[in-house]
């Protein structure tokens, strides 16, 4: 019997229940591997699919059914081509930890909770540092955190840096004679990946008019993706921080340490 039929005659057992836990956890899993990107939009689709299809067969409309279910059937391969390159970096990591250390397999899979918190915090020390002296020195600076970066979202990424965050490489790349300075910062997994980087300007007419291409195009990139991006102001020195297409301006240190937590942790 299907499983969303014994859910609703409440006739499953504990197996089922082990079942639908383990499936969680993989769905959990997946969205952790995609968000941030641009692949979550195609994560939810295939969700949705899904989700119509279980309702078309617990209905029993077999046209429907069988129409659908080609494209869930077709879904697998559909996610083994989009997600190709992480798929193969997970497996080539998971090969090297090997599964009889259990407990580097869970690092790998989990992550070290301990570790990654203090790089989190070593990161946010910096860059509070870097922002607190742009804002002091009205230095105009974008940062925009990624939980995970997907290169190919963006036509022009910039110059690949791959360093550890430092308030000194931060106030050199935004330096108003350096040839980044215009350019967005890109952080990921605690470390600035790129710099320079080119990002969509928002249209929005809900964007203030006073609002600078900075600003814009801060916004503009959290239309697209859950990113956030942490801004300052070239004549003012205020910092702000955009999320979900909506702006706002950081009123204390301590909300700006919130703001760098949810930023660096995702």
């Amino acid at each position: 019997m299907p499983l969303l039929i014994k859910i609703f005659s409440n006739e499953y057992s504990m197996i089922d229940i082990i079942d639908m836990v383990l499936v969680t956890l993989l769905l959990i899993e997946l969205y952790r591997l995609v968000r941030g990107t641009l692949g979550i939009n195609i994560f939810f689709g295939m969700l949705l699919i899904y989700a119509t299809y279980l309702l078309v067969r617990f209905l029993d409309l077999h046209l429907l059914t069988e129409i659908i279910g080609q494209f869930v059937n077709a879904g697998i391969i559909v996610l083994l081509i989009v997600f190709q390159p992480e798929i193969r970096r997970f497996l080539l990591k998971l090969g090297k930890a090997g599964l009889g250390d259990r407990e580097n397999l869970w690092d790998l899979i989990r992550g070290n909770k301990k570790q990654r918190t203090k790089q989190h915090e070593q990161a946010a020390a910096e860059i509070i540092k870097a922002l607190e002296y742009f804002s002091s020195t009205k230095t105009g600076a974008l940062m925009v955190f990624f939980s995970t970066f997907k290169l190919n979202d963006f036509n022009s990424p910039g110059v690949k840096i791959n360093g550890v965050i430092s308030a000194k490489l931060l106030e050199s790349i935004f330096e108003k004679s350096s040839p980044l300075h215009d350019g967005a910062v890109i952080v990921s997994q605690s470390r600035i990946v790129f710099a320079g980087t080119v990002l969509p300007v928002s249209e929005s007419p809900s964007v203030p008019e006073r609002a600078g291409l900075r600003h814009r195009a801060a916004i503009g990139i959290t239309e697209e993706t859950d990113a956030l991006s942490v801004i300052v102001s070239e004549e003012t020195g205020t910092i702000s921080y955009a999320r979900n297409g909506k702006i706002k301006p950081i009123a204390s240190i301590n909300e700006l340490q919130l703001v760098l937590h949810k930023a660096l942790v995702g």
